[in-house]
């Protein structure tokens, strides 16, 4: 019998944990997903959250990826992109790929911008540096001075094609926090998502350009972003995907399979985490009493909306705390302040606004005030 009972018990602790396998949620992909990167992220832009994170804050180098911020400096600071110039000398014949720029040759920079992000010039790069800025040091300098305001600050450029070089050097969370802020711009984010495109040297010669990043054409929902390798640095890739309400982008850096490894990291976090509205979910009274008011009530609200990346357990995990009265005394201004919400993730907070009165309320006439004294009398 005893050992009946036990077969027993057994048989149910595998069957329960099979179950569990299959119903109980993960806390987030932080918790699920790994990576051989030496260091990698996977970054939600309009919150800056991480949804993975492996040594994120390791400063490491990052080889051509550097030209996401060489790409977004340029176009920041050049102002006619389809003027044709003729290409420096300094930029011919620079090591490494290149887009094999001759001497008179005549480009725009936006179609200089498609070789640097697309096939990876490094000539492309110095020679939108000279256009941009004059010379390639003062345009490092603009793309260091750029990071520092982006909030990149354990990152530092020493070029601005990516090629190893003492002092140039980034992050994993650096280079999401980068490529978030690239992307908020439409040119950028249209020559990064652009699989093949056609570029001319102004001599009638024309140049066949097809996207390195092997994601654009096997990720459903990619929209980018670079490629790059170097000794140093090793195979670096920063990519990003929009779907599901997400646009999520995941960096790694020292990856021998970054393709498939980016592309596991980007489908299962938006798998897993959903945008959620958390202003949406208050449970804030719509009115509150008003003393000596000529109306009895006041209404209330917030203004500002809030969307965060959770996974289901995290939502339904969620703690609200309200501070505010439960009755304010007349005169009241519409908009004035009278307290606050919180939202707490376990004993993170995620977000905190003003809750104001939403009209306005008189304090009582005097001929109001003694007709309530005489029926309270």
């Amino acid at each position: 019998m005893k050992i009946k009972n036990l077969a027993l018990s057994c048989l149910i602790f595998v069957v329960a944990a099979f179950v569990c396998q299959f119903w109980i949620e993960p806390v987030g992909a932080k918790a699920q997903l790994d990576s051989t990167a030496r260091s990698a992220v996977v970054m939600e832009t309009s919150s800056k959250r991480l949804l993975f994170a492996k040594n994120e804050n390791q400063k490491l180098p990052m080889a051509s990826t550097t030209k996401i911020m060489t790409a977004i400096t340029v176009i920041e600071n050049c102002k006619n992109l389809d003027e044709k110039f003729e290409v420096s000398k300094k930029a011919i014949g620079v090591p490494g790929t290149s887009l094999y720029l001759k001497e008179g040759d005549c480009y725009s920079a936006r179609d200089l911008l498609y070789a640097l992000m697309l096939i990876s010039g490094n000539d492309a790069s110095v020679a939108l540096a000279e256009r941009v800025a004059g010379s390639t040091s003062e345009f490092v300098t603009m793309m260091n001075n750029l990071a520092q305001k982006i909030g990149a600050t354990s990152t530092h450029f020493a070029n601005p094609h990516g090629l190893d070089a003492d002092g140039h050097y980034t992050t994993a969370s650096d280079l999401a926090l980068i490529t978030a802020y690239a992307l908020e711009n439409e040119t950028f984010a249209d020559i990064v998502a652009t699989k093949n495109h056609k570029i001319s040297n102004g001599n009638g010669q024309n140049r066949y350009l097809k996207n390195k990043n092997k994601l654009l054409f096997s990720l459903d929902g990619c929209i980018g972003v670079k490629t790059g390798f170097t000794d140093d640095a090793g195979r670096c890739l920063v990519s990003a995907i929009e779907k599901n309400g997400l646009r999520l982008v995941c960096v790694v850096l020292n990856c021998g399979p970054m393709f498939p490894e980016s592309s596991q990291l980007l489908s299962e976090c938006v798998e897993t985490y959903k945008m959620c509205q958390l202003c949406d979910l208050y449970e804030i009274d719509k009115r509150i009493a008003v003393v000596d008011g000529r109306s009895e009530s006041v209404a209330i609200g917030t203004k500002g909306k809030f969307c965060y990346p959770l996974t289901r357990s995290e939502k339904e995990n969620l703690r609200f705390v309200y501070k505010y009265p439960k009755s304010i005394t007349a005169p009241l201004d519409k908009g004035a302040e009278i307290g606050n919400v919180e939202i707490f993730l376990g004993n993170n907070l995620l977000f905190s606004e003003k809750i104001y009165t939403i009209e306005t309320v008189k304090t009582k006439s005097v001929l109001q005030r003694v007709k309530d004294f005489f029926a309270n009398w």
